[in-house]
């Protein structure tokens, strides 16, 4: 049986643990709210500009005057696979980090010359091993999410596919639906998707300014917002599987103390009936003597 000393050194040393974790999770309870309010106040604007963006595309006669819906052959892709900066938080990184390899698997096995360029510490430190990581920008999530920071990767990538660098742009990420709920979406960026079941040309509107002025200034808009919507959505993902994480951590810290105090009175108790059991064979030694 464990030493009594043993025992109650790492009593002390779970409760010092459960009191970190429990400490992570209220930190991470209380990120969670804003990130929270924040994706959830986002999404219907982002959804009504996906509608316009949508409707304005499949609108066009052609894709000529339009740079962000071109189809080409896909000989090159960009993959963006958004993690967190920090670990502790589930397999919620590790998700991103196998759907990203499956991706990356599946372009190269059709022959497309496949990038990576990364959002996170955490997809950056394993899938630099491939060789293909073009970019990092962890910097994102520092803080919170980063506005400007994400409007300048989101433009970098827009660049990209319209200086015909890469033929098709795919975000990786995790959505959030609830602190213990996300996702893993695969969700194509790049070229602008037509919505499934409309066809083009379904209504004839009067563009004022024209069609093409409303292209170039509208569509770059709602692309940023989408992007920026998916790190949104991958930040309040982040802070709800952290949270859940270190409840579940705290949670099975309570349960190996109680389980560790049984062990304790069990071996404190055997000891105790030792040295009774040794106390009384004396006073029998003793009384034979005599």
């Amino acid at each position: 049986m464990a030493n009594l000393k043993d025992i109650r050194t790492r009593i002390q040393s779970v409760k010092s643990t459960m009191q970190i974790t429990n400490a992570m999770k209220m930190v991470s309870a209380a990120k969670l709210k804003k990130a929270q309010e924040a994706i959830e106040n986002m999404r219907p604007y982002a959804e009504k500009l996906d509608e316009i963006l949508v409707s304005l595309s499949s609108g066009m006669d052609t894709t000529e005057d339009n740079p962000y819906a071109q189809e080409r052959e896909e000989k090159r892709v960009l993959l963006v696979p958004i993690t967190s900066n920090r670990g502790l938080c589930g397999a919620l990184n590790s998700n991103i980090i196998k759907e990203t390899q499956l991706a990356f698997a599946y372009w190269e096995g059709k022959g497309a010359h496949t990038d990576i360029l990364t959002i996170g510490k955490r997809a950056y430190d394993i899938l630099k091993k491939t060789g293909r990581v073009i970019q990092n920008r962890s910097d994102i999530f520092d803080r919170d999410v980063e506005y400007d920071k994400a409007m300048e990767t989101a433009q970098f990538i827009m660049d990209a596919f319209a200086g015909k660098e890469y033929d098709k742009v795919i975000l990786i990420y995790n959505e959030f639906r609830n602190p213990a709920v996300q996702y893993v979406r695969r969700e194509q960026f790049l070229p602008v998707q037509q919505a499934e079941g409309e066809s083009k040309n379904q209504t004839d509107y009067i563009f004022e300014p024209s069609q093409k002025e409303i292209v170039e200034q509208l569509i770059p808009k709602s692309l940023k917002t989408k992007f920026y919507r998916t790190l949104r959505d991958a930040w309040a993902s982040e802070h709800g599987a952290r949270m859940t994480a270190m409840h579940k951590a705290t949670d099975n810290a309570k349960e190996m103390v109680a389980e560790l105090t049984l062990q304790y009175n069990k071996a404190r108790q055997a000891v105790i009936t030792g040295e009774i059991l040794e106390i009384v064979s004396g006073a029998e030694a003793l009384k034979n003597q005599k």
